[in-house]
């Protein structure tokens, strides 16, 4: 076979598996990873259920794949951008936050954050697939920890002692924002997130003219 035939062939095999994933991801949000199948996901793209499993494998591999997208979306959504747009510190901090609000009320996924929604679907069930969700999500906030010490370091934050701390509370401002907005269908949860994110790092002795910009995208 010629080699234009074979990387045709691994062209349009990518092709597929980036559709199928796209589609995986978003419904995953919704309906979690355990309502993801190969058949599934063969009905909704139009692929037969051996090309899906040929290009996956098992229904294990298909979840682990559609964790790793999700997690390549979430940073092309909120730490790209914030480190696009900012410098290390206060701002980035600040950057983070904004985009993480976007990123939920946005709908980037249907379902809102797909790892807050995985989190709480895996949060008990052992295995490969909870570590992938768990790695993903402490990469997001040991990055977001990272940025607060740099924060420390730098002086913005002089009643701030205990970084990790901050990032827990900020992080379950954030996903109380994206479950309540879900439950109530209402942009509300966002805004009120902000007010406690900005009230939260004004107490710790934030620059205000940095953290005013902390603002879901209904109220920039």
């Amino acid at each position: 076979m010629a080699q234009g035939q074979i990387d045709g062939r691994r062209l349009r095999g990518d092709e597929s598996r980036r559709g199928i994933l796209a589609h995986a991801v978003d419904t995953a949000s919704v309906d979690g990873l355990d309502g993801i199948t190969i058949g599934r996901l063969a009905d909704a793209s139009g692929h037969s259920k051996s090309g899906v499993a040929t290009l996956f494998g098992s229904k294990e591999q298909l979840q682990l794949a559609v964790v790793a997208a999700a997690r390549e979306v979430f940073v092309d959504s909120v730490v790209t951008p914030a480190r696009a747009t900012s410098e290390r510190g206060l701002s980035r901090v600040c950057a983070l936050l904004s985009q993480w609000l976007a990123y939920s009320e946005t709908r980037v996924f249907r379902g809102g954050c797909f790892f807050a929604a995985t989190s709480v679907e895996y949060d008990s069930k052992p295995g490969a697939v909870r570590d992938a969700v768990v790695a993903a999500s402490s990469d997001w906030e040991d990055y977001l920890t990272v940025s607060i010490e740099y924060a420390m370091k730098a002086g913005e934050l002089p009643l701030l002692d205990d970084a990790r701390q901050l990032t827990f509370e900020m992080v379950s401002f954030l996903e109380a924002a994206n479950t309540r907005s879900l439950l109530y269908a209402s942009a509300e949860p966002y805004a009120r997130a902000a007010t406690a994110l900005r009230a939260r790092l004004t107490s710790l002795g934030g620059d205000p003219d940095l953290i005013a910009s902390v603002v879901p995208p209904a109220s920039a």
